[in-house]
């Protein structure tokens, strides 16, 4: 395989279809994880059993892991030299994590952005979202000293020896992960690009407000060091 991408998948099954017919890579591993309690495995392997031409591997876990769990699971397994992880929604497609892929060089990584100049949105956020999405910025980069434009947007590709030699080291599991994440790497001294991205924002009812109260809490015990990995 050339490389892995994991993508977490919490009953995604009204929504994986589109993702799921843009794969075309027989060169790829693509790893989901599910943790939900809808179809979504199902829907999984009836198009893996239609692709066989596709390596399309799906993780199914009884109980929730948060989307960094899932990213975590998904990166214990992959077999590839990079390795990186997309949401489900499609909101980053899958045409932009090849490209990721071809820019990475010897980068330990790198990651899409959606608030860079260059940036290409279809669909933008709702201003409660962009208002949100920019404190939560400005607090990691207080809180880190981490020097992105957009460090949650669901496209990054990685060297899978970086993703080695820190993954012991994570704590976290929910939408936070990607921080912890890319500050463990920063703290190692490994080079991340960060890139603009084609992005189109999708609604999901399920995120609500007390899940950034939820993020910024565990960040601050990150920080603060009471988050270990268990």
């Amino acid at each position: 395989m050339k490389y892995s991408i994991v993508i977490p998948a919490y009953n995604e099954e009204k929504r994986i279809g589109r993702l799921l017919e843009s794969l075309s890579d027989p060169q790829a591993e693509f790893i989901f994880v599910c943790d939900g309690t809808d179809r979504t495995p199902e829907v999984i392997q009836q198009f893996s059993s239609a692709h066989p031409d596709l390596t399309v591997r799906c993780l199914t876990f009884p109980c929730r892991l948060g989307k960094g769990g899932g990213v975590y699971e998904g990166f214990r397994v992959a077999t590839s030299p990079l390795i990186g992880f997309m949401d489900a929604d499609n909101s980053t497609g899958y045409e932009e994590m090849t490209r990721l892929i071809s820019l990475i060089g010897n980068n330990a990584g790198i990651i899409g952005s959606r608030r860079m100049p260059g940036s290409a949105i279809g669909i933008s956020q709702p201003l409660s979202r962009r208002i949100q999405s920019r404190t939560f910025n400005l607090i990691i980069r207080l809180l880190f000293g981490l020097p992105f434009y957009d460090t949650q947007c669901g496209a990054k590709v990685f060297q899978k020896d970086a993703i080695d030699h820190i993954l012991p080291n994570l704590c976290t599991h929910g939408f936070e992960f990607d921080v912890e994440l890319l500050w463990h790497l920063q703290r190692n001294g490994l080079k991340i690009l960060e890139v603009p991205v084609s992005w189109n924002h999708t609604d999901d009812p399920r995120l609500q407000t007390s899940d950034a109260f939820s993020m910024f809490f565990a960040l601050l015990r990150l920080r603060l060091g009471f988050c270990t990995h268990e």
